[in-house]
């Protein structure tokens, strides 16, 4: 099930809020309680590496650790049963100052079931497992090749899942002897078409109708990815998914991590890509259909009531509470809820109108509401 707008945002806002932590030591906990685990059996565990804690050299470190595990303790006791999805526990000493104290604790139930157990205590808290819940429904397509080989791949969250590879006929560039140089290169120019139809066609096969799938990333050694986009031989609805083609210095697994380096910005800017599409579209039709669009908490929330809402647009300034009620509401109209940030100048817009905005499936009058 994918996450709706709220339970992203909320999310985000834990995630992005646990990220400033760093500690000087190897004393923030993170806990990860699996859906259907014995909260009691955490708890007693807990316990026990506080005996554990008791070892540390450093006396500051041991009692951060110490204190960050009791705060946890005290807290799982009033959560009292693990929740239908398990659930993740951070605390730690956040204090800004070496030798003052702030222990604080923190607890998110996730939006889809853990299957994993994990105790940690580092620098940093482990927020890897709740980031990778905010994308794994929204994959991104790999390709990598060269004149010889192809694999195609998916991105989810951060794993790499291998889909195919295809191995060409295409011979090297120096001809076998006795066979005339035209004629080499009128063959090895025939087994190269042959190698991209067939890669064209296995991303038509992996790629056209896959759920989820937000882009494709082109890469590889040599020129054979720019003739493989510009052969033809791609499917448009295929080809208009491509979001980067990237020179690469490797094929096969070294070269689908390389891929996903080097396009960390373009994986980066997806999502702000589209907050902009939509708020493009808010703004055109207030600019050009005002009678299809309101601003302001007020005339969103009428519009919202009466089901004449398509899309609700809030800004990520509102308050927490008020997004889950109207992410609440919409979902018996079949409303969209889109929260926009305000990294971008559009963002930035609604936040100056109110912070909520509405496209709505017909004319409303809202004055006469």
């Amino acid at each position: 099930m994918a996450l709706t707008s709220y339970q992203k945002f909320q999310l985000k806002k834990i995630i992005k809020e646990l990220e400033q932590y760093k500690a000087r030591h190897t004393e923030l906990v993170s806990v990860y309680v699996p859906a259907g685990y014995d909260l009691i059996k955490i708890i007693q565990h807990l316990s026990e590496e506080q005996g554990t804690a008791t070892n540390i050299k450093s006396s500051s470190t041991r009692n951060n650790v110490i204190d960050a595990l009791e705060k946890m303790i005290q807290h799982l006791r009033i959560v009292e049963r693990t929740p239908v999805n398990g659930l993740a526990v951070f605390s730690g000493n956040v204090a800004e100052r070496e030798g003052q104290s702030d222990v604080r604790v923190w607890s998110v139930e996730p939006p889809a079931p853990l299957n994993i157990r994990i105790y940690r205590c580092d620098k940093t808290f482990l927020l890897d497992i709740l980031q990778d819940m905010m994308t794994i429904k929204e994959v991104y397509g790999l390709v990598v090749m060269d004149a010889r080989d192809a694999h195609l791949a998916l991105l989810k969250g951060k794993s790499i899942q291998f889909l195919q590879k295809t191995h060409s006929h295409v011979p090297g560039k120096m001809k076998a002897g006795g066979q005339s140089s035209a004629r080499f290169q009128a063959n090895r120019a025939l087994a190269v078409k042959d190698h991209l139809k067939k890669v064209a066609e296995y991303m038509k096969e992996q790629f056209l109708n896959l759920e989820g799938l937000k882009g494709i990333l082109l890469g590889g050694p040599g020129p054979v990815k720019y003739e493989l986009y510009e052969s033809g031989f791609i499917t448009g609805d295929v080809k208009k998914k491509i979001l980067a083609i990237k020179d690469l210095s490797y094929t096969e697994e070294f070269g689908l991590q390389e891929l996903i380096d080097k396009c960390q910005d373009v994986l980066a800017q997806e999502e702000i890509a589209d907050e902009k599409k939509i708020m493009n579209k808010f703004l055109e039709l207030l600019a050009t259909k005002p009678s299809i669009v309101v601003y302001g908490e007020k005339d969103v929330m009428k519009v919202l009531e009466m089901g004449a809402a398509e899309t609700i647009l809030v800004s990520e300034i509102v308050d927490i509470e008020k997004i889950e009620i109207i992410e609440n509401r919409a979902k018996e109209f079949g409303t969209e809820v889109k929260i926009i940030s305000t990294e971008t100048r559009e963002g930035a817009q609604l936040k100056e109108i109110t912070g909520f905005g509405a496209i709505l499936r017909y004319e409303v009058n809202v004055e006469a509401l």
